[in-house]
């Protein structure tokens, strides 16, 4: 696979990084994004292909990119065609890392050290080669622009951007709403990469919806009692009786009661 172009996963990557900060806009969801991103480069390049929901390898030979190379041998040792949404929820520890150390190497980043607080140490990443990005970003604001289908590399970044949140980072604010409309739309364009962005946000989604349940399973505290309900000795103390006084208190009453003669002789 030539170099003249960046791949999918590195325009994502570059997508989201904040020139400001020097971090990336949504890092969570990106790396799942950095995932689906690979399997829409591996498509182009021919290598898989979708099968319904499934991913099924066509041509196991290698592209020449070392990290979309091993995704594809991960794939070709399933043996059988992989759901998108399984794939994409797999562990992909350091994938982001692994792109951006790839961009500096290539200069399209440069890693400035720090430390938070004065004692953690922290990378951040700044782009040196701003034109790349403007040009990334003119092919989105292009297809956004005009309505007119895009080609299939940048539906599946559009498509991409969306599922991953990147909408807000790229169009922010009430201006921006029509615009991020109009990202979302995208995804039509190319069945792939739309493929991959459900499977994104399905992720996210069943995440968020397994954190929930958990939550609603978890059970009461030993000390948890009905809502509504006061504890006993809450309740003494509005009268401004312990729990000890106010039952010696209905002891003598019951005492008082039993030596009390009856009024119906």
């Amino acid at each position: 696979m030539g170099r003249s172009r960046r791949t999918i996963p590195e325009e994502l990557l570059l997508l989201a990084l904040d020139p400001t900060t020097g971090t990336t806009a949504q890092p969570q969801s990106l790396d799942l994004g950095l995932a689906g991103a690979q399997l829409v480069e591996l498509a182009l390049a021919g290598r898989i292909a979708p099968d319904g929901d499934r991913i099924a390898v066509v041509l196991p030979r290698p592209t020449g990119d070392p990290t979309l190379d091993s995704a594809l041998e991960l794939l070709r040792r399933r043996g059988s065609p992989v759901r998108a949404v399984h794939w994409i929820g797999g562990p992909r520890l350091g994938l982001r890392q692994t792109y951006l150390s790839h961009l500096e190497r290539c200069g399209m980043v440069h890693a400035v050290e720090n430390q938070m607080c004065g004692v953690l140490p922290t990378t951040r990443y700044q782009a040196t080669d701003t034109a790349v990005s403007r040009q990334i970003r003119a092919r989105l604001d292009t297809a956004i622009r005009t309505g007119t289908p895009p080609d299939a590399r940048t539906a599946a970044l559009a498509a991409l951007a969306h599922s991953v949140g990147l909408g807000k980072h790229l169009y922010p604010g009430n201006e921006g709403r029509s615009s991020r409309s109009r990202l979302r739309d995208l995804i039509r364009h190319d069945p792939m990469g739309g493929l991959v962005a459900h499977a994104v946000m399905d992720v996210q989604n069943g995440v968020a919806g397994q954190a929930a349940a958990a939550r609603r399973s978890q059970p009461a505290s030993a000390g948890a009692r009905p809502p509504g309900r006061a504890p006993a000795t809450a309740a003494m103390s509005v009268v401004g009786q312990s729990p000890q006084v106010s039952e010696q208190s209905r002891r003598r009453g019951v005492t008082r009661a039993a030596v009390r003669p009856s009024l119906s002789h």
